[in-house]
């Protein structure tokens, strides 16, 4: 899938097939994380891959809106070193992890952690080091659902010189 139809068809799929992720598209998934642009480099993620059904089942129920992950083959966490833009620098690599599990034709759906209530047990949860900051859940697997939400149109939200 080029790049522009990836963009063009995003969404955040909620409800997985059972059949496994194989390892390497995770890893080359978790890589195009890697490689998503820090402020002055950075790069302060570190990336847990969770696979395990019992520790899916944990991280779901210690969520707020996030019980659709006990269903998922995978869950990346997206972790930061406390830097003065590890939100903007994690979101970055979240973002890029979003994009290449769809050129993967996998489904995934960004689920919030920054300054959440749980951010402290999910960091327990992974063995994270003391400071860590969980910028993001990112569930995934194979899309059991295809979900259509309407975007506003470029009309409404382009705007040239002023607002």
């Amino acid at each position: 899938m080029d790049a522009m139809e990836v963009l063009r068809t995003r969404r955040s799929v909620r409800v997985y097939q059972s059949e496994t992720v194989p390892r390497e598209i995770v890893e080359n998934i978790v890589d195009c994380g890697r490689l998503a642009a820090s402020a002055n480099n950075a790069q302060p993620w570190e990336f847990v891959v969770v696979t395990d059904p019992g520790n899916l089942r944990k991280i779901a129920a210690a969520t707020d809106y996030g019980s659709f992950i006990a269903q998922a083959q995978v869950c990346v966490v997206v972790l930061c070193r406390d830097t003065k833009y590890y939100l903007e620098d994690g979101s970055a690599a979240t973002e890029n992890i979003l994009l290449a599990a769809r050129a993967h034709g996998l489904g995934s759906c960004w689920v919030a952690g920054d300054k959440k209530p749980y951010a402290a047990e999910i960091c327990r949860l992974v063995g994270a080091p003391p400071g860590s900051k969980l910028v993001s859940l990112i569930p995934m697997g194979f899309p059991a659902e295809n979900p259509e939400k309407s975007k506003r149109p470029l009309s409404e939200v382009l705007h040239w010189e002023k607002y």
